[in-house]
């Protein structure tokens, strides 16, 4: 509307009745009297008493969510506005930063500083919110109660903005590309961009379409340039860095999930080729991937390949406790014929293939996992602070604001340990974070794991029987509750890393070491 009608208080309060119906909503005027019959919590609400032709701000915002009031067939019930009030709760601004406290990292909050971060990261920041929230979080609603998998028409435009190559991390896989229009330059482009890019992608409490928005590259990619015959390397990769090809790492098998040399699946020389049979488990994205990063077993020990889709490849979906957007699959090689040109390493190397990029991947991991974390307690303190029980906002109960309390220091201390290891890797070459970082990265992992599945049962407690639906107030923490888990599991179980941390220290200790 570009000229809104005025109204009184006192002119809505004569539209009471069931025939003429008005009510107010943030010093909106609305007309619900065709809208009653067809209310999803029925007519009768709509005519309880203090809401008929009176301000239902508070009442409205007990039950839903501000973009249910956003939608084009409730916002097309507005007929004016209140004479001299403005609304106090606007439209959310794409890019905008969360005002409330704790609901962004402590970097991103004016009066607060930082030594990791730049202005040109705070830049980069905003740009990739605005991008996730315009081209990205419609598709990732869809998808993720769908269960398609993302569209080529937005990976097109990821792949545009080369934020494919950029999920990677810094190197040189970057270099003569324009990153999200020239925010940043490839050579500036660093860990602490690539932490951002992880957090962000995670907010839209759509956990299955963050694995189905191509993280198969971002672990299957980084073998084929590390270990990939030039000739390989050549073709796989702009072909994946365009998005006109998806790549799954298959390592996991129902056989073997940490004991990676455990795997079953075997490849036997035959001339010029392999011929792999065996089976894969929970591999994601292996539902439409073009190429399959493979551990197979051989005479001489474990072997990576590259497989591409073809006949005796087949793969069909893993049903999981989120959205099949994620392409969770089993694969099924059956005698199938694979160059040995797409070895990847030497052949009995494929140890060393495999553990070298899972430093990568449980950071990532990590860094998604804090990004969905603070989500949530951003949730929990916004509901707890509207809610009224008792004639008294939740906040008003002692138990409430303890839990609160527990959410905060959870995430404020994964928020900062990450960081502090993201500096680490902006400070190390590779085999340095090999060495180094691994045990830590391992440890970190799980405690930020541990904290989201603590946190998400809180939430939870928080939200009461709105934190169970899929819909509504609480689908957020449902969605988070439901799927924390995957985080303790994916890229390492957490007990496993956890145990691989201390090993990794107890190598380190000193021999002369006494109390």
């Amino acid at each position: 509307m570009s000229e809104q009608r005025e109204f009184t208080i006192e002119e809505v309060a004569q539209h009471n009745t069931e025939g003429d119906l008005w009510i107010i909503i943030d010093s909106k005027v609305y007309d619900v009297t065709r809208f009653a019959k067809t209310h999803p919590g029925g007519s009768n609400v709509l005519y309880a008493e203090g809401i008929a032709g009176k301000d239902a701000t508070d009442t409205f915002f007990g039950l839903h969510r501000h973009e249910v009031l956003l939608r084009p067939h409730n916002a097309r019930l507005q007929i004016g506005v209140i004479r001299g009030q403005e609304e106090s709760i606007p439209p959310p601004i794409p890019g905008a930063l969360s005002q409330v406290p704790y609901g962004e990292a402590s970097w991103l909050v004016k009066g607060y500083h930082s030594p990791y971060y730049t202005d040109g990261h705070r830049r980069f920041q905003k740009e990739v919110r605005k991008f996730f929230e315009e081209v990205v979080k419609p598709e990732a609603l869809d998808c993720e109660e769908s269960g398609k998998r993302i569209s080529q028409e937005v990976v097109d435009k990821l792949a545009e903005a080369n934020l494919i190559a950029m999920r990677l991390g810094p190197g040189k896989h970057l270099k003569g590309r324009t990153l999200l229009g020239g925010i940043v330059k490839p050579e500036e482009f660093d860990y602490f961009h690539e932490l951002i890019l992880n957090v962000e992608m995670s907010r839209f409490g759509t956990r299955g379409f963050t694995d189905g928005m191509l993280n198969g590259a971002v672990i299957a990619l980084p073998p084929i340039w590390n270990y990939g015959s030039p000739e390989l390397q050549a073709k796989v990769i702009p072909e994946v860095l365009s998005g006109k090809k998806y790549i799954a790492l298959a390592i996991t098998e129902a056989f073997a999930g940490s004991d990676v040399s455990g795997l079953q699946t075997t490849a036997v020389r035959d001339g010029d080729y392999w011929i792999v049979t065996g089976t894969k488990k929970w591999i994601t994205n292996g539902l439409f991937a073009d190429y399959f990063t493979t551990g197979c077993k051989t005479e001489t020990g474990l072997t990576v390949l590259l497989i591409p889709r073809g006949e005796g490849v087949e793969t069909k979906p893993v049903k999981t406790a989120y959205s099949l957007t994620a392409g969770t699959a089993y694969v099924t090689f059956e005698k199938v014929r694979v160059p040995v040109a797409n070895t990847l390493g030497k052949v009995g190397n494929g140890l060393s293939v495999i553990l070298s990029n899972f430093n990568h991947e449980r950071w990532m991991v990590t860094g998604s996992s804090v990004g969905a974390q603070r989500v949530i307690v951003e949730e929990c303190l916004k509901w707890a602070s509207q809610r009224i029980v008792f004639g008294k906002p939740l906040t008003a109960q002692p138990v409430i604001r303890a839990k609160l309390g527990a959410m905060i220091q959870r995430i404020e201390a994964c928020q900062n340990w990450l960081e502090s290891i993201t500096f680490q890797m902006n400070n190390m070459s590779y085999d340095e974070m090999s060495s180094k970082l691994a045990g830590q990265i391992g440890l970190l992992k799980q405690f930020v794991s541990k904290s989201g599945r603590e946190t998400a049962e809180d939430a939870t407690q928080v939200f009461g029987g709105r934190g169970l639906t899929t819909r509504g107030m609480g689908k957020l923490i449902e969605n988070y509750h439901r799927t924390s888990g995957f985080d303790a599991i994916l890229a390492g179980a957490e007990d496993v890393l956890g145990d691989l941390g201390v090993r990794q220290a107890m190598k380190r200790m000193p021999k002369n070491a006494r109390l």
